[in-house]
């Protein structure tokens, strides 16, 4: 018996160590190309703020979250919803990144601010399938708003982490108005 015991913990021993790498659970961005679509054309970037103001924005939101203990994710997008800047606070839940899509799209999409999407999404049973139908959304959330420069939208502002939405678009509006005078 001793002898089997000892052949196995030899055996264990000496078999290499191997560990699964962690699979990502809340993936943000969509795949790696496809090679036909890397023969396509690359077209710029869509309308957008500047990267410098959106970095700025995007700390500002988390920053101010963060003093009320949120751990949040800040993502802004230009006018096509594309991510320009994702920034996470240390400790946030990696759905932040997905939620704050989530709104951006809601926001692109209706033209409202996510908040009024939530708004109408409960008083509109028909609106709410709609949504639930609409992967890129699928629960209307209050915490992204519009970015405008004059009367144009130049991109989009979601803020995901904090306990309730209501909490989000205050930081959201903070990242927003730290740099509102160079949207002008």
């Amino acid at each position: 018996m001793k002898k089997l015991l000892l052949a196995s913990v030899a055996l264990m021993l000496a078999a290499p160590l191997v560990q699964a790498q962690p699979m990502n659970p809340a993936p943000t961005i969509a795949p790696a190309p496809t090679a036909d679509e890397m023969k396509q054309p690359r077209p710029p970037r869509a309308v957008g703020i500047p990267t410098a103001v959106a970095v700025e924005a995007a700390l500002e939101a988390n920053r101010v979250c963060l003093g009320n203990t949120y751990k949040t994710t800040a993502m802004i997008a230009d006018s096509a919803g594309v991510p320009i800047v994702v920034i996470s606070n240390d400790g946030a839940a990696a759905v932040t990144q997905r939620i704050a899509m989530s709104k951006i799209q809601a926001v692109l999409k209706y033209k409202m601010s996510s908040g009024d999407v939530a708004k109408k999404a409960a008083a509109d049973p028909a609106f709410a399938a709609e949504l639930k139908a609409n992967p890129l959304i699928d629960t209307a959330r209050q915490g992204a708003l519009a970015i405008t420069k004059g009367s144009e939208v130049v991109g989009f502002f979601a803020v995901s982490g904090a306990p309730g939405g209501d909490k989000d678009e205050v930081c959201t509006k903070a990242g927003l108005d730290k740099v509102a005078s160079r949207l002008k």
